[in-house]
């Protein structure tokens, strides 16, 4: 798609001149009244513009290739709105850049855009797996004086290349009572992360495995924006949920309200990599299935569980393990493949399963969350229906609906995508 430059052959943003009416009407003060805090002439740049939004990075985006094929970056902008509260903006397009070549490597309008982007604090539609999310509100209008996340999940064809960095194009218009005024803003040039995933062995034994929750769609892992002393995290954007699946593709069998019934109960996980432990939390019990559990302490969040320092500022989280199940100490070097505990409830866990990820901190809270491959394993179908930790003692059989998936077969060094069932 072609893109406008936002400004006019005489270098001003239309911004400048229609927004600075709109502003002014808003009760925003634009005309210079002195030098400020700042000292000297008050210049500015070239290229300068006020801009309605301003936008933040929560993290450097990293590119990963899923079972797909495809390159994805998935992160998020943090867009906050400068005007009054009187005044809404409605944002029409986010179009994300390559920044050396201006090249639009993704974008999102309409109801993508509307399905994307949620004000800070409202609770997620459709989260809780077996309520549908109501239809998004198109247009999307930003309220003024208030902070927006959109949820960016870009898609490279095999072979494109992955820019060295990334800008964010908004455009959209002001809403003052007199009338709207068009506005475009560059925002936020952020440099992708050029570490290599870790690619890791399998979290638990060789068998047949459901990946629930696992990016990129709408789940509480991908979308779970988290308050953390005093600022925004994604503490699990990668982080996968894994259910043992029998042979008629049953995650359960007998009475769901029964821990022994389902099949990833005590099953035994193992390092994905050779590491120390730097982590070791014990003692709480598993919560009785199906419903899900009051919102335990923070503290508490994933339950018993082992954390691994594999790399220099990358550690691997096995979460929801059962009361004394733990095999290892704070300090022990495990090796690869080596047992540290077995599957659990513990925690902010509805039904049995175990909770795993990348992290850049020992502690779960607060923490970034990066992606990761698996060294091999076969895609075996898929799950149409988005079942997960609470709603998956609910069904009626506990046996899932798996259908075929168009990525089916062996995958080297490939991150899982969500609701594949896969073996190890």
């Amino acid at each position: 798609m072609a893109e406008r430059d936002p400004r006019n052959r005489t270098g001003r943003s239309p911004l400048l001149r229609g927004l600075a009416a709109a502003v002014l009407a808003a009760g925003m003060l634009v005309a210079s009244v002195g030098p400020g805090y700042g000292t000297g002439a008050a210049t500015p740049a070239p290229g300068a513009q006020f801009t309605p939004l301003t936008a933040a990075v929560m993290t450097r985006p990293a590119p990963f290739v899923a079972t797909d094929g495809k390159t994805h970056l998935s992160y998020e902008l943090l867009t906050t709105s400068a005007l009054s509260s009187s005044t809404p903006v409605r944002l029409d397009r986010v179009s994300v850049r390559d920044a050396r070549t201006h090249r639009v490597v993704g974008s999102l309008s309409g109801r993508a855009l509307a399905e994307a982007a949620n004000p800070v604090g409202d609770p997620l539609p459709g989260a809780d797996g077996y309520t549908p999310a109501p239809p998004a509100p198109t247009p999307t209008v930003i309220k003024g004086s208030q902070q927006w996340i959109i949820w960016l999940d870009l898609i490279l064809d095999r072979g494109q290349p992955v820019p060295k960095a990334l800008e964010h194009h908004l455009s959209g218009a002001v809403l003052p009572p007199s009338g709207p005024s068009a506005f475009e803003e560059t925002v936020q040039t952020t440099r992708t992360d050029r570490t290599r995933p870790l690619n890791l062995g399998p979290p638990v034994r060789p068998g047949t495995w459901y990946s629930s929750e696992s990016c990129c769609g709408n789940t509480h892992h991908r979308r779970g924006l988290a308050p953390i002393n005093g600022r925004f995290d994604v503490p699990q954007r990668f982080a996968i949920d894994w259910y043992r699946v029998g042979e008629r593709g049953q995650t359960w069998e007998g009475d769901p309200a029964q821990l022994t019934s389902y099949l990833s109960y005590r099953q035994p996980v193992v390092a994905s990599a050779g590491g120390r432990v730097v982590e070791v939390q014990d003692g709480i019990p598993d919560n009785p299935p199906p419903v899900t559990p009051p919102t335990p302490p923070i503290e508490d969040t994933v339950g018993n569980h082992v954390t691994l320092e594999v790399a220099p500022g990358r550690y691997l989280l096995y979460a929801h393990l059962t009361p004394g199940s733990l095999k290892v100490r704070e300090g022990d070097r495990v090796e690869s493949g080596q047992v540290l505990g077995l599957i659990g409830n513990s925690g902010n866990s509805t039904t049995p399963h175990l909770h795993f990820q990348v992290t850049t901190t020992a502690e779960f809270f607060p923490t970034d969350s990066p992606p990761f491959t698996f060294r091999k394993f076969r895609v075996v179908g898929q799950v149409e229906p988005r079942i997960w930790d609470d709603n998956v003692g609910l069904q009626p059989t506990g046996v899932l609906p798996i259908t075929r998936s168009p990525y089916e077969g062996p995958h080297r060094a490939r991150y899982p995508l969500d609701r594949e069932v896969l073996e190890f």
